[in-house]
């Protein structure tokens, strides 16, 4: 037996159970986890609350990243692997791996070395964070020298990877964030600007900063009405990279800014790598070889314990944090 975390209704935090289950054997190509962290995502409070695009069959599990010693393989897995340190790679269903618990069962596909000097905790705040931004900004953006990219919610794990790509290809980031509060932590991790976009006129300060020229790349998880804002801030020919909806409002198209300057707004999501092992595995050695060498560097912001998984998660809903919030086991 061993703990697990799963709910049956939709809702928030107050809705997860820890239970005791059967330990689970693996099947054909997958592999038993004893998992030490795992790292949370706002993608699993959406997920809860039924907001996601993948539904929930109650009752399910929850977690996409988890770190921990693969305890045994199925048939067609090599059982070299068995004893070895890995984390999940995101891209799966939360309905069939979910991972917060002592144990998780996941495909062996989904698996991903991380640096040895590495603790578990931050082996389970890799993944999600680091390919989200580089599908977008390296594979899709060619994020070169010279751009600039606006980085809307800067403050969480995804835009503080993103800070890290952009000043490892040359360019320069522009990080927006509500108010002034994290403006002094968000240029310590590396942003170049940062925006209060409360307290500041976004697209006039993006101007100002670029010297006309606008950015050319932006990364933002937000949409709704603000949506438009951002393509004023916009470069001429320049990419909006939707891969969120934490307004929960409507998304309007920017028409004026699209026509005038023609600017593409394009949704994106870690999930369209999903059946692409080539792009992924060149992304996780490109992450690899970064954080090995010290030039990606994690940023945890709370860990928690396996105990108190409703707190780690209304901690991720608050907005307090700046970079990853973890539970460990």
């Amino acid at each position: 037996m061993s703990k697990i975390v799963r709910f049956y209704e939709l809702g928030g935090p107050e809705m997860l159970k820890m239970e005791d289950a059967p330990t689970q054997e693996p099947k054909e190509n997958e592999v038993r986890l004893r998992v030490q962290a795992t790292g949370l995502n706002r993608a699993e409070l959406l997920y809860m609350a039924g907001q996601y695009f993948e539904q929930p069959k109650l009752p399910s599990r929850i977690g996409y990243e988890a770190a921990g010693v693969v305890e045994a393989v199925g048939p067609g897995v090599d059982k070299k692997l068995v004893g070895k340190k890995v984390a999940t790679v995101p891209g799966y269903s939360m309905n069939q791996f979910g991972v917060l618990g002592e144990e998780a069962v996941v495909p062996s596909s989904v698996l991903g070395e991380y640096p040895p000097a590495l603790s578990p905790a931050e082996g389970a705040a890799i993944w999600m964070q680091y390919l989200t931004a580089w599908g977008a900004l390296v594979h899709l953006g060619k994020v070169t020298v010279g751009d600039f990219v606006l980085l809307p919610a800067a403050s969480s794990s995804v835009g503080l990877a993103a800070i890290q790509i952009v000043k490892d290809a040359g360019g320069k980031s522009i990080a927006a964030t509500r108010t002034s509060k994290k403006k002094k932590e968000l240029l310590e991790l590396g942003a170049d600007y940062v925006i209060a976009t409360e307290e500041e006129d976004l697209p006039a300060r993006v101007q100002s900063i670029t010297g006309g020229k606008g950015a050319r790349l932006i990364f933002d998880p937000v949409a709704g009405p603000f949506v438009e804002k951002l393509a004023e801030a916009a470069a001429p020919g320049g990419i909006i990279y939707q891969y969120g909806g934490l307004s929960m409002q409507p998304t309007p198209f920017p028409t004026r800014a699209a026509m005038t300057k023609g600017i593409s707004l394009r949704g994106y999501s870690l999930m369209e790598f999903r059946g692409q092992p080539a792009v992924i595995e060149g992304a996780k050695r490109y992450v690899y070889e970064r954080l090995a060498d010290g030039r990606f560097k994690l940023t945890i912001a709370k860990t928690f314990p396996l105990a108190q998984f409703r707190e780690a998660y209304e901690y991720l809903g608050s907005n307090a944090q700046v970079g990853k919030v973890v539970i460990t086991v």
